[in-house]
């Protein structure tokens, strides 16, 4: 690699990882893979196509979902070109820059979902608590700003990830844990001190998925509230109805997220199939389910994609 300042010294690249063991048939686990990534996009793209192309779905809660959907389709098209490079090519190298922008694309389009899920967990909240002024308080101007003040949260709030990447020393293995780059995976490879890193890892944390956790579960608290005093029990079904696809995407969203946080944290206790594991379920479950959950759990959403399909 030439000479190497052990001062201040950048990877030209690093090196990812596929399914540790398994690398004699990663082709063929390439497969499964590229038909997972199909159904992603192509169903994201749906969700999207049937929105916009149908007037009665231009409503907030609809609006919420085609940001959820590009949300999922860009997270997915940010690994893609490294994790068929793995198991389709076997080309485990990436250029270090190119290992930065990847993370801070991961990362930021993480914040955006994480927001928009934040965002949807109100307009429901709204429509149980106070549905006749519904449109009043959610408005299509409220529901655009809504989204770009998440794209702005993301990208200003992950923007310094990389720029404190690269003013680290990388003076140890240059092999990453996971099939795309992610920021405690690089951090760990650095020699020098990391502390800054690690204080602002956790201010990102706190200040996104922990804010937006915690005002999801008040929200809940609230509908639970408000659904309780709903004096029919038809009345409560009806409405707790309405947010089964949302805390399900919740779920599939947050809990691998907490789980391969905590993995990095406590790694050396953990096998590294189980980081492998945590780390695809994590890029493959929510853009994958979402739009699954919501054809089958939304009666528009599903009469739309018919009528589409069939032509009509």
């Amino acid at each position: 690699m030439g000479f190497i300042n052990n001062s201040w010294f950048q990877p030209p690249v690093l090196l990812l990882t596929g399914i540790p063991g398994l690398e004699a048939v990663q082709i063929w686990i390439s497969i499964p893979l590229c038909v997972m990534y199909v159904i992603a996009l192509l169903g994201n793209f749906t969700i999207l196509f049937v929105i916009k192309t149908t007037s009665s779905l231009h409503e907030p809660q609809y609006i919420f979902l085609s940001m959820l959907a590009a949300t999922d389709m860009g997270l997915s098209l940010s690994t893609l070109p490294t994790v068929l490079n793995i198991f389709l090519l076997n080309h485990r190298e990436i250029e270090f820059h190119s290992c930065l922008t990847q993370m801070f694309f991961i990362h930021t389009f993480s914040s955006i979902e994480s927001a928009i899920l934040l965002a949807m967990a109100f307009d429901r909240f709204v429509a149980i608590q106070n549905p006749l002024h519904y449109t009043v308080v959610l408005t299509l101007p409220r529901v655009i700003g809504m989204g770009l003040a998440a794209i702005v949260r993301g990208v200003v709030l992950m923007a310094p990830l990389p720029i404190l990447l690269k003013r680290l020393s990388f003076c140890k293995d240059i092999i990453l844990s996971h099939c795309y780059c992610y920021h405690p995976d690089v951090m760990k490879l650095a020699c020098g001190p990391v502390k800054v890193n690690i204080i602002f890892g956790l201010f990102l944390v706190l200040c996104s998925f922990g804010v937006d956790s915690m005002l999801i579960v008040i929200s809940y608290i609230l509908i639970l509230k408000t659904v309780l005093g709903i004096a029919s029990k038809d009345g409560k079904l009806k409405a707790l109805n309405t947010c089964v696809s949302h805390i399900f995407t919740v779920s599939v969203f947050y809990v691998p997220l907490i789980v391969l946080a905590l993995i990095h944290r406590f790694g050396k206790f953990t096998s590294p199939l189980l980081h492998v594991t945590m780390a695809n379920l994590f890029l493959f479950l929510t853009p994958i389910l979402n739009p699954l959950v919501y054809n089958l759990k939304t009666k528009q959403i599903r009469s739309a994609v018919h009528k589409i399909f069939k032509g009509r």
